[in-house]
């Protein structure tokens, strides 16, 4: 069984949705696979930022927002607000299933289930969840399937910089926003607490660390617990966030996200990267001579973060030092919170 598509997007996250929405709505045939059965579920924190998010999606996705942020650190605590919400949590799944809904009425064909059995130039052989496959013929592809990327790994391209996040998630309420900069846990990350609506996400992220996994989540552990929250070890989801970004557009093939390598190594933000650069290929597909501004400028943040990174991550002491310093400058209003983000 064959087919032909003009665009074949690999992955179902939000770069991919994305860049299939702009596509179809442009006209474009794509199909866009995904190889788990349902769109949306991911290891993540669920946060997104005034600046990337918050205001594009629709008020019922929000399941909570924080115009406060509560950042901790070895030494000193303090608390940054603002009158706008700076941070809010969705569920990614249902973030997921809104994306796919909005792509799939604009025209894109969205198939779950569906792996890519085999790459080639202009092809793909896929397998259904029924063990059905279907060659598909392509004038371009996408690589949308996250930091393990197929499409990646087909364009010869290593990934060298990596962070690793936990995650758990609790059954319970908490009323705020927590950032804790614990470089002697953490490294060059953090731990945090993030409210939804009737859970909490309890996690850590670090990169250039050092740490291993399993340091890690012993380390999560027994901070959660010091926080009051004790966490299931079976129930901590592990994700691979890939920072190490050498472009989109190689000749007709693309990369969005984390495939791509766009994911902030300083604090593991990944979703506005992704909608960032699915909607840039988008365009490129549709205009190759199209301007890509706003990757242009995300691009720009990404590798400062990722400077700052291989700068302070391997020195425990030193990115201890750089963290008290950032904390130190918010508290005076010297620093804006959303310096830090990757959204600006």
């Amino acid at each position: 069984m064959s087919e032909r598509v003009e665009v074949l997007i690999v992955g179902g996250g939000p770069g991919g949705l994305a860049c299939a929405a702009d596509l179809a709505a442009g006209g474009v045939r794509v199909l866009l696979v995904e190889r788990k059965a349902k769109i949306g579920a991911k290891v993540c924190a669920g946060g997104i930022t005034w600046n990337g998010l918050i205001r594009l999606v629709p008020e019922t996705l929000i399941e909570a927002a924080f115009p406060e942020q509560h950042i901790v650190t070895g030494r000193q605590r303090t608390v940054v607000a603002e009158a706008n919400p700076i941070v809010a949590t969705v569920n990614r799944e249902r973030l997921g299933q809104w994306m796919a809904q909005r792509a799939a009425a604009a025209g894109a064909d969205l198939r779950t289930g569906c792996r890519v059995l085999r790459l080639d130039s202009g092809s793909a052989t896929l397998e259904d969840g029924a063990g059905r496959q279907t060659r598909v013929t392509f004038d371009c592809l996408v690589g949308a399937d996250g930091s393990n990327s197929l499409v990646r790994r087909w364009l010869g391209l290593p990934v060298r910089a990596v962070g690793l996040g936990l995650n758990a998630i609790l059954p319970r309420r908490h009323a705020r926003m927590e950032w804790h900069l614990r470089a002697d846990l953490f490294g060059c990350g953090y731990g945090w607490v993030f409210p939804h609506a009737e859970e909490v996400s309890v996690g850590a992220y670090t990169a250039a660390s050092g740490l291993s996994g399993r340091v890690l989540k012993e380390r999560l552990l027994a901070w959660a617990a010091a926080q009051g929250m004790r966490i299931d070890p079976d129930a901590i989801r592990a994700g691979l966030v890939n920072f190490d970004y050498r472009g989109v557009r190689f000749d007709r093939t693309f990369l969005v996200g984390d495939a791509a390598g766009l994911a902030s190594g300083l604090t593991g933000e990944g979703i506005h990267p992704a909608l960032i650069s699915g909607r840039a290929v988008a365009r490129l597909i549709l205009d190759p001579a199209a301007a890509t501004t706003a990757l242009d400028l995300l691009v720009r943040h990404q590798h400062r973060h990722r400077r700052l990174v291989a700068l302070a991550g391997p020195h425990r002491r030193f990115c201890g030092l750089l963290m008290e310093t950032l904390v130190v400058l918010l508290r005076l209003k010297i620093l804006d919170f959303r310096a830090l983000e990757m959204a600006r």
